[in-house]
């Protein structure tokens, strides 16, 4: 009898992100205090701008209908123009295809250019959903592990130890998710030079950009590096910038004849993203960024916060989050000890207790390919911050 499901839907894994967030809705909603700590999405909501324009589009007539698959021809011009202002990256809306989010990007881009076979380097802690897409390409994911010591950032002498004949691209993401370290400009020019001296692909995650904080700060590796133009997919959208996770706009950058074989894709499998979500995007784009320097105060103050919290519990070491809403702390010290009767020898198992006993929902680092550390998102109010690792410790004080 034929197998029911296919075999490569089947392998994929649930986010564990989406699942820890909906796990922590449904247990509020049944009334019970949850404090989550699990979603990556800005707690602001979107700008009142944005807003107006969609409300706009909604009752213009042309919005009803089909557009282009790869995205409005203005919205493709305005995120040429953002990326060449802020990534000194030369780009023309030719190479732009606009996605239903980030996600949408990060599949389009593994679907074009991956074959079975193919190994894509990808630095660990990652974010959940990168090794998915890759798998489901007929790739491999080639997982190189970095830690505190170093800033959780990959160096170039790891990425040539595991260069293979088969090795087709790597995944780069800076200011990350889920650890929120910001690669300086020498260390992500060092690693453009190296993947255009060895013809690699390089799959940018900028979606975080305009997310530093402190003396860090963004940088583009094609811009650093031009001579990478041709072998470079860069991945972004308004989600995080601009708080706008909900109106799911994404987009990927790169080649011409790559750009136009995603399209080709896309055009079989979703068409355009929704219209209205495309004209918000574009108002957002357009509007100026006060809205944003005003959201990466707060997270840079929520940053210091949670920061300072967590290293006071014993037996957890959190580096300070240099950009993203992210800490990424280390819960080794306390793994293995009595929690009130359970004895947690996982972050698995660690998340379970303290979404339990605790009632705050964290995310753990096993789904970052991170065993021993959690990743709490840091973009809700400060009470919430102080009030949810202020139960953690309450709890893990008790630890025998």
């Amino acid at each position: 009898m034929p197998e029911r499901l296919s075999r490569r839907v089947a392998a994929i894994a649930e986010s564990a992100t989406l699942a820890v967030d909906a796990k922590a809705k449904a247990l509020k909603a049944a009334g019970e205090p949850v404090i989550g700590f699990g979603a990556g999405e800005p707690d602001f909501p979107s700008p009142a701008h944005v807003v107006t324009a969609a409300q706009e589009a909604c009752s213009d007539p042309k919005n009803h209908r089909y557009s282009p698959a790869g995205g409005l021809p203005e919205l493709k011009e305005a995120v040429a123009a953002a990326t060449n202002r802020h990534s000194g990256t030369e780009v023309t809306p030719g190479q732009v295809l606009i996605t239903n989010g980030g996600k949408h990007a990060v599949y389009n881009a593994f679907e074009a250019i991956l074959n079975p076979g193919d190994e894509v380097l990808l630095p660990a802690p990652y974010w959940t959903t990168y090794p998915e897409p890759i798998a489901l390409a007929g790739g491999s994911s080639v997982v190189l592990p970095t830690g505190v010591d170093a800033e959780f950032r990959v160096t170039v002498d790891q990425l040539e130890a595991a260069r293979t004949p088969n090795t087709k691209a790597m995944v780069f993401v800076s200011p990350s998710n889920p650890t929120g370290a910001v690669y300086p400009a020498d260390e992500v020019r060092a690693i453009g030079e190296w993947a255009v001296e060895h013809g690699i692909w390089v799959l940018t995650d900028e979606i975080y950009e305009y997310l530093t904080f402190g003396d860090h700060t963004f940088s583009s590796m094609p811009g650093l590096v031009p001579e990478l133009a041709d072998t470079c997919l860069i991945l972004n959208g308004v989600a995080k910038t601009y708080a706008m996770t909900g109106w799911r706009v994404g987009w990927m950058i790169g080649p011409a004849d790559v750009v136009k074989a995603a399209t080709n894709l896309q055009s079989h499998s979703t068409s355009n993203v929704a219209n209205v979500s495309q004209r918000a995007a574009l108002a957002a784009l357009e509007g100026g960024l006060d809205c944003v320097d005003e959201m990466r105060e707060a997270f840079a103050r929520r940053a210091q916060l949670i920061h300072g919290l967590l290293n006071d519990i014993p037996g957890v070491t959190s580096m300070e989050p240099q950009g993203a809403f992210y800490a990424f702390p280390s819960f080794e010290g306390v793994l293995g000890k009595d929690l009130d009767g359970a004895r947690p020898t996982t972050t698995i198992e660690l998340a379970e207790v303290v979404l339990d006993k605790a009632k705050v929902a964290i995310v753990p680092g096993e789904a970052f390919g991170a065993p021993g550390y959690a990743r709490l998102s840091f973009a809700i109010g400060d009470d919430d911050i102080r009030e949810g690792v202020g139960r953690i410790a309450e709890l893990l004080s008790r630890a025998k």
